[in-house]
């Protein structure tokens, strides 16, 4: 039988994908990229904030709208966090899957029926464990996800990630060693470690990274998510002995102002997350350091947000996402007084990322002139090229054939800017997706550099 999927959320969301991909597969499913051709349509979901949650849904309404005839099946952090309601609320799915039931999905979906076709299969179908490093990657070339835990303790009052995925729980070291060798068998270039804050990993990050290093090969090693309050520094000894670990933080910070600091549950300040960035700074200058702003959280005035911008300045971060706080039912935050009106928040969202612009072009102008390697995954399209050619290049746009998309170590996937690579008609001739290569950044034009090879 065959299967399409429809995803939703973040590269957490992304592993949970690939696994159930991989248990379809193992019994006997085909997955295909177009819906039409499918019996079955997986939503994997989100369930972190309203406009994803409403999202997720939309895709439910919208595909049995196409397809009246066709099981569709609401999987992820949705259907996890609302099992109870979601089968009352949404008669337009046929079945749910939450996080924690991902390896049942082949037998969830059995003994389905359709018009299309006979989905009948055994009572019970024998769960096989996945391989280390099986799975399909939905990654682009030379890129994969190493998830090494999942849940969490930290407890901010405004998230829902607890009430989704649980308390903290962290995968062996030996048990990641092995995904990673296998990924790298695969070709995989390029590990990014996840986890809802990695640096909570409770045999120690530093000691997991010692053991990566350990691996041989030509590798980057990507740190995704790592909490402010608790950030481990002993990986800066392994990252100055290892350049495979690249040089990039993503640190959410969320806020500034002390008093929203601890009414969202954090230990922070402006001063001790400004000594954090000037730490890291001063160990690894190439660092690269990202980091998510939360506005309009219960209470927050115009000095807290003016508090804000002021870190911001001062903090200089290379990349910056914001979200306007939304309001979720079992979370602390939800019944805290003096919320901020949803427009204002909005209004310091774009505030805050009207004033990023400026400071991560200014930053990403450092490594014009640089000798560097990218990560190769695409071949610029001709309606990319039509349409972004004269942000890449005042002059005209290069032969198609010889334009590509890839990534440097200062851009992680999917959230930060690109790297436009031109190549020379030889040059262009001996690449390939999903490899390093070395490159000489000649220019930014926005938030992206223009490499030569």
């Amino acid at each position: 039988m065959r299967y399409f999927l429809d995803p939703f959320g973040c590269v957490k969301n992304q592993v949970d994908a690939e696994n159930m991909m991989a248990h379809l597969n193992n019994a006997g499913w085909q997955s295909v990229s177009d819906a039409e051709h499918a019996d079955l349509i997986i939503i994997n979901s989100c369930g972190f904030i309203e406009s994803a949650k409403q999202e997720s849904i939309n895709a439910v309404l919208e595909w049995r709208k196409f397809y009246p005839e066709k099981k569709i099946l609401l999987a992820g952090c949705l259907s996890q966090r609302y099992a109870k309601e979601l089968p009352e609320l949404l008669p337009e799915a046929d079945g749910f899957l939450g996080v924690e039931d991902i390896i049942k999905i082949a037998d969830k979906v059995s003994g389905w029926k359709t018009s299309a076709a006979d989905l009948r299969g055994s009572a019970q179908i024998k769960i096989k464990k996945l391989a280390a490093g099986e799975r399909p990657l939905l990654s682009l070339p030379g890129s994969a996800y190493v998830k090494i835990s999942e849940g969490c303790n930290n407890r901010c009052s405004y998230c829902a990630i607890p009430l989704i995925r649980g308390s903290l729980m962290c995968r062996a070291i030996s048990d990641i060693i092995e995904e990673c060798k296998a990924l790298l068998k695969r070709g995989v270039k390029e590990l990014c470690i996840i986890g809802q804050d990695i640096g909570s990993y409770d045999a120690g990050l530093h000691e997991l990274l010692k053991a990566i290093s350990a691996l041989a090969g030509n590798f980057w090693v990507r740190l995704l998510y790592i909490h402010p309050d608790h950030f481990p520094f002993q990986i800066l000894d392994v990252m100055e002995k290892d350049k495979r670990f690249l040089p990039y933080f993503d640190i959410p910070f969320q806020h500034a102002s002390e008093k929203i600091l601890r009414a969202m549950n954090r230990s922070g300040s402006s001063e001790k997350y400004l000594e954090l960035i000037n730490t890291i700074r001063a160990r690894l200058p190439e660092a690269v350091i990202r980091s998510t702003f939360l506005s309009g959280f219960p209470g927050e005035t115009e000095d807290d947000f003016a508090a804000l911008l002021d870190f911001q300045e001062k903090a200089k971060l290379d990349w910056l996402g914001c979200f306007a706080y939304s309001r979720e039912e079992g979370t602390t935050a939800y019944s805290m007084k003096n919320r901020v009106p949803a427009k204002t928040a909005v209004m310091r969202k774009k505030i805050i990322e009207e004033k990023q612009a400026a400071i991560t072009e200014k930053n990403m102008d450092r490594f014009t002139s640089q000798t560097l390697e990218v990560l190769i995954e695409e071949r610029f399209s001709a309606a990319l090229t039509a349409d972004t050619a004269g942000a890449v290049n005042q002059t005209p746009a290069p032969d198609e054939e010889n334009l590509w998309l890839g990534r440097l170590y200062c851009q992680a996937p999917d959230i930060d800017g690109s790297a436009v690579i031109i190549s020379g008609e030889e040059s262009g001739k001996n690449l390939q997706t999903g490899t390093l290569v070395k490159c000489k950044v000649i220019a930014r034009r926005g938030i992206d550099l223009e490499v030569w090879i």
